[in-house]
């Protein structure tokens, strides 16, 4: 389930993309689909790091083999100044307390004109999650605020980005959270929850056409991510 459109960012072969975030590797695995990149991802969560590790070690269709990843704090990057041409941070700083160091990081590690790319829970269907269900939002290590559209936006600003697209992703992901925060958010045995997530899996795998129509007509109303491309200068 990838959040970033990659054919919006118009990569060329040799670029150095960071995910700052990379959880078990979801968006590395896109970019390395990518031909000749150098990829990069980072994570504090060790067990994510070795997933993504594995995954990308196994993929058959992988057209970029040059990649690192390792666990390390987003607002300690361990790179030098202007190292990337690409930065993407997807659902990640609505987990972090220290938002705004963060993205002074990113902005340092980034190349002038370089691309980010910023993806949060969208306002409407978390705000609905935070309603439902407290122990959604009291979680050691989950979500410690909710964005307003406009808000996020001028943060961006003031930190030297200038926003070019706004596309909002996974509005058919919405009811599954609302499902679980009403039954527990962890509660996995639970039928509504096991079928929802079957559907969403096989959607994932097979991608039919009517599916995918209707989340495209449905996302711009109620997408579970707004998702920010962004030029550094």
């Amino acid at each position: 389930m990838l959040t970033v459109d990659f054919h919006e960012l118009k990569l060329k072969p040799g670029s150095v993309v960071l995910d700052a975030g990379c959880g078990s590797g979801r968006h590395l695995r896109g970019l390395a689909k990518l031909p000749n990149l150098k990829i990069i991802g980072i994570d504090r969560n060790q067990s994510d790091v070795n997933d993504a590790l594995a995954s990308l070690k196994n993929m058959p269709d992988a057209l970029s083999d040059n990649y690192q990843v390792a666990c390390s704090d987003i607002n300690k990057l361990p790179f030098a100044a202007e190292s990337f041409d690409c930065v993407i941070c997807s659902e990640v700083l609505e987990h972090i307390p220290q938002d705004e160091e963060a993205l002074k990081e990113l902005v340092r590690v980034l190349k002038p004109q370089g691309s980010l790319i910023i993806s949060v829970p969208r306002y409407f269907p978390e705000r609905i999650c935070w309603f439902i269900s407290r122990a959604y939002c009291n979680d050691e290590g989950g979500h410690v605020r909710i964005y307003k559209k406009n808000k996020l936006q001028k943060m961006l600003n003031r930190h030297g980005f200038s926003c070019w697209k706004i596309n909002y992703k996974h509005a058919l992901h919405v009811p599954y959270w609302w499902i679980k925060c009403l039954v527990g958010h962890k509660n996995e045995k639970n039928l509504l929850v096991k079928y929802y997530k079957k559907f969403l899996e096989w959607d994932i795998m097979h991608k039919p056409f009517w599916v995918r129509k209707l989340e495209e007509i449905l996302n711009p109303v109620m997408g579970k991510s707004i998702v920010f491309y962004l030029k550094k200068g």
